[in-house]
């Protein structure tokens, strides 16, 4: 399954960005919610799983000149997932990490409502990764409020 290959091309890129990742984050003023550093890893080798099952499921029903735009949104997201690592641990851009994860939000909100259309479980696939994003938004702002001088 090629998904699989694409999606976790996009993590890797974006963990090209994260290599000082557990050291920066430890050092970080976080709030006693914010998860250890460990639960990471699990948390988006599931995730990325579960995005590329979900593209599957579309693909199957709709090839590229079916949903041609989905599939754009689809990578766009991708794109912007691993620019995420970038921007806030190797960057350390408070700010545009906000900003970047809240579009990162909307992308895979439009592509969640677009992959309904097609396959219903496929658009429930991405529900937890939107789950995660919103959860992930609170931390990288409550991260950036609390550490100003670092991120």
């Amino acid at each position: 399954m090629w998904w699989l290959f694409v999606c976790y091309g996009a993590s890797a890129i974006g963990a090209l960005g994260t290599r000082n990742a557990p050291v920066f984050y430890a050092g970080l003023d976080l709030p006693g919610w914010a998860p250890p550093a460990w639960v990471f890893g699990p948390v988006w080798t599931v995730l990325y799983a579960m995005m590329a099952v979900s593209a599957w499921r579309v693909w199957r029903r709709r090839p590229f000149e079916g949903a041609g735009l989905s599939f754009g949104l689809f990578g766009l997201q991708l794109a912007v997932n691993s620019l995420w690592s970038w921007v806030f641990f190797a960057w350390r851009l408070g700010m545009w990490s906000v900003v970047t994860i809240v579009v990162l939000w909307a992308l895979v909100f439009t592509v969640q409502w677009r992959f309904r259309r097609v396959d219903t479980t496929a658009a429930n696939l991405l529900l937890p990764y939107q789950a995660w994003l919103t959860f992930a938004a609170a931390l990288a702002w409550v991260s950036w409020q609390r550490n100003p001088g670092v991120l």
